[in-house]
């Protein structure tokens, strides 16, 4: 689950992270209070206006400006408020802003210079790690440096069973080029970093820029934190951050029904129960011609309901073009799944795509025998390969 910037700082100054302070407002009005209440908090007297969107690349796509003054608060915020923000991880379509971050300017003068590093913690699944990569090349795209200049990337992997060891976090101190009091500011921020990563059962916390103040400071200027959906239940204070705006609606819909559902791109439509014969599904409608439009696993306890309701949240998507079905009656059985391809037809009404149906294993005579009696316009398939020729024929 992905959470804004401004909770992600709240979560962070929670474990002891430095952070660069502000306050969430979701109006003209509100954001202009939000200054007032700021600058008697920090004295600050320039203030940062964040657009609050699920997305990275806000500066570059104008969603993030400075206010030189509490008077042109207001008319900054204004501006950013209700804007189609689009940047290269929104797609074309953008999103529409309905928060900013109403935060303290910390790049002021001071007997040093500022500097800007990338700092982030996440799961290297292929070392069964945790890791910190880190980066003097702060404020950047990180997929740039590390395609142009990957030797100034960093890594630091930490075992789960032991923690962070005070001597790695002054080794990423003296990587990033730091000395005396910025040094250990740096092992201080690592260490809180690292805490804050583990406590909340996240699966990504990125820093990016951890700044380096003009008086050596060093300080969290943006967080995009992602928490495990899986460890949810553990926090349930966090369950209450979800935006609901910033979630795909289809997505949303199906955790109703506790359908494991990811909306993609493509033209067909899928339904599969286990996540690696969903995987091997989609491999097949791309070798047939297609594109998948959607992951969906119904899961071991599928029955006719929640068939149905899949059913209904592909429909949904407009460039569905075909459906193919593909069901191994293991634990679930086939005919609950035919007996909820049935029920989809008459309660949804006329279904306009075509429906490929591939049920083996548990019933699945039975499943045939009633989708064959039912009428309905289904292709049934017996092969996976026999399926995905199907695909080919009904979308040419």
């Amino acid at each position: 689950m992905n959470i804004h910037e401004y909770q992600g700082k709240q979560i962070l100054k929670s474990y002891g992270v430095a952070i660069q302070e502000g306050i969430v407002a979701d109006t003209v009005e509100g954001a202009s209070a939000a200054a007032k209440e700021l600058q008697n908090q920090t004295g600050t007297k320039f203030f940062v206006i964040k657009a609050q969107i699920h997305a990275g690349g806000r500066g570059k796509g104008g969603g993030v400006k400075l206010a030189k003054s509490i008077d042109e608060v207001p008319d900054v915020a204004g501006k950013i408020l209700g804007m189609n923000l689009i940047t290269h991880q929104t797609g074309p379509q953008g999103k529409v802003v309905h928060k900013v971050l109403v935060a303290q300017d910390v790049y002021y003068p001071g007997p040093t210079e500022t500097k800007e590093f990338y700092i982030s913690v996440l799961l290297d699944r292929q070392r069964g790690e945790n890791a910190i990569m880190y980066s003097t090349e702060g404020g950047m795209d990180i997929e740039e440096v590390a395609a142009k200049t990957p030797e100034k990337i960093y890594k630091e992997h930490v075992s789960p069973s032991v923690g962070l060891q005070g001597f790695q976090a002054r080794r990423i101190a003296f990587n990033l080029g730091l000395e005396g009091e910025a040094f250990k500011e740096m092992t201080k921020f690592v260490t809180a970093l690292y805490k804050a990563y583990v406590g909340t059962d996240s699966s990504m916390f990125e820093i990016n820029p951890v700044l380096k103040t003009s008086d050596n400071k060093i300080i969290a200027v943006d967080a995009k934190v992602n928490l495990d959906d899986n460890a949810l239940y553990r926090h349930a204070d966090f369950e209450a951050m979800r935006d609901l705006n910033e979630e795909d609606a289809l997505e949303t819909e199906s955790r109703k029904y506790n359908l494991n559902y990811i909306h993609l791109d493509g033209n067909v439509g899928c339904m599969v129960n286990g996540a690696g014969l969903a995987m091997a599904t989609m491999d097949m409608i791309k070798l047939s011609g297609g594109e998948p439009a959607n992951f969906l696993d119904v899961g071991g306890t599928a029955n006719a309901q929640t068939v149905e309701a899949g059913f209904r949240i592909i429909l949904e998507d407009p460039k569905v073009k075909a459906i193919l079905v593909n069901i191994f009656g293991g634990i679930v059985r086939c005919d609950r799944v035919a007996q909820g391809i049935v029920d989809a037809y008459r309660n949804i009404g006329e279904i306009n795509v075509p429906i490929i149906v591939r049920l083996q294993g548990t019933n699945a005579e039975e499943a045939r025998k009633i989708i064959d009696e039912s009428g309905l316009k289904v292709f049934p398939a017996t092969l996976l390969s026999e399926a995905a020729t199907l695909v080919t024929q009904v979308l040419s």
